[in-house]
């Protein structure tokens, strides 16, 4: 089995430096079930390309275990990418995994463009299943399905793929990446699965399982179904959410009404640009859906949350089962992260508008510059209409203690200075020019309680 990693990035022989391995010397390294081999097929500044070769000594392999049964010897276990592979990218390429690059450590925070060819590939769970794996997480997947048998072509395709996948990302996230999902795709391991599989899986699935459309089966099928252990991994995983996402944030601005303030003015904003076509990234409980959905002038919108619990509070409150035919046509529903390339969300023509209503500060701050980019840059609608809390105005409400923050799941809180510096840049990087308005009581000293920014897109 192959795996093979290129890049165009430039110079392309950093990708060495990265797998800290010598572009200029193939390495063969033992491991308990066969043998390691590394080399390089390009190695030149405007592209690289290394191959991890995998060789499975099946007869050894099997003489240590306690079965005697043919089945044992002949199987795919020494061609097939599996849980093998994943031990061997965990042994070979242990240190570019940890993101560790004591010689270049700038690179490892780098996203470098990478080409990932891995095969063959068992996919017990067809083409379809691939795909909801990786085009998630922000791949361009491209397969070749193996048939069944070449000399009979009528016999149909098999379950084996060659696959590449493409994205601009840092290396370290592929790899990852690729050790969880790999075994994922075969549904099986070749050793024992215990307690600290759990632990394997949610260390190396840290910052992209919990978020994952495909977080159930990839739980499932990396613990080979331990139900148990399953359970013990989704417990882990799962966003604290409470029965009304929204309860605690409502009941300490109640007092000023600011969540309707909030929704009225992002509504009029929309529809004073004459958006048509909206999508509200991190709709939750579909508030804002529901104003959309009575304004005639609006043709369609488009709800999405990462939260499959809140979209089923916000299919109960827009009563979607009783919802008239021709208004049901106007709205979906779409579970998915905002933090990860959806194609579903990259219209011809794009959106009119998109909407994050106190959305970006329930992220962890590194994972905004993937925002930036899916909304900005993917998505790109003609407008984008963020609100956000000001932390500045905090000190106004009393049952607020000092220093503390809105929501238990707000990661950060900006005052008006940091908002507006990345607003700014975001506008900037991506061709839109930003206004600001406030919403709510707009104190001479602290400002706002809820800050809005108002992107438009400049005529190309």
């Amino acid at each position: 089995m192959l795996l093979q990693i290129s890049t165009t990035h430039e110079p392309a022989t950093d990708l060495g430096y990265l797998l800290h391995k010598n572009p200029g010397r193939p390495q063969a390294k033992g491991l308990s079930f066969g043998t390691a081999h590394v080399f390089y097929t390009d190695a030149s500044p405007r592209k690289c390309t290394a191959t991890l070769m995998l060789e499975i000594d099946p007869v050894s392999l099997r003489r240590r275990g306690p079965g005697l049964s043919l089945a044992e010897y002949v199987s795919d276990r020494p061609y097939a990418a599996s849980s093998f592979l994943s031990v061997a990218i965990a042994q070979v390429y242990g240190t570019a995994l940890s993101g560790t690059c004591k010689q270049r450590p700038e690179l490892v925070e780098t996203s470098i463009p990478l080409t990932t060819t891995v095969g063959p590939v068992p996919c017990r769970g067809g083409e379809g299943f691939l795909r909801d794996l990786f085009e998630p997480l922000g791949y361009v997947v491209d397969t070749l399905q193996h048939p069944l048998d070449e000399q009979f072509p009528e016999w149909g395709g098999g379950t084996y793929f060659t696959v590449t996948l493409t994205q601009t990302i840092r290396l370290a996230d592929l790899l990852s990446h690729l050790y969880v999902l790999l075994p994922v795709l075969d549904a099986d391991k070749h050793y024992f699965v215990g307690s600290d599989e759990v632990d394997k899986l949610l260390r190396h699935g840290e910052g992209w399982l919990a978020e994952h459309t495909q977080k159930p089966a990839i739980a499932r099928r990396y613990l080979k179904k331990r139900q148990s252990l399953v359970a013990e991994a989704l417990r882990r995983l799962a966003v604290d959410e409470p029965d009304d996402p929204d309860a605690q944030e409502l009941a300490i601005e109640k007092p000023i009404s600011l969540h309707e303030q909030r929704l009225d003015a992002v509504t009029h904003a929309l529809i004073d640009a004459g958006a048509e076509r909206v999508v509200d990234l991190g709709c939750g409980e579909g508030r804002l859906l529901r104003r959309l959905l009575d304004e005639r002038s609006v043709q369609q919108v488009v709800g999405v949350d990462v939260s499959s619990r809140s979209l089923e509070f916000a299919e109960r409150r827009l009563k979607l089962g009783r919802m008239p035919v021709v208004k049901r046509q106007r709205i979906a529903l779409l579970h998915g992260s905002l933090t990860y390339r959806d194609r579903r969300l990259e219209t011809d023509p794009p959106f009119d508008a998109a909407c994050l209503v106190e959305v970006i500060e329930h992220l962890d701050p590194p994972r905004l510059t993937a925002l930036r980019r899916v909304v900005f840059e993917f998505v790109r609608p003609t407008r984008v209409i963020l609100t956000t809390p000001n932390r500045e105005y905090n000190v106004h409400w009393e049952t607020l203690p000092a220093g503390q923050m809105r929501h238990r799941d707000h990661r950060f809180e900006w005052d008006r200075a940091e908002f507006a510096a990345w607003c700014d840049a975001a506008a900037e990087a991506f061709g839109y020019v930003v206004t600001y308005a406030p919403i709510g009581d707009d104190h001479p000293d602290t400002g706002p309680p809820t800050q809005m920014a108002i992107f438009t897109r400049e005529a190309s």
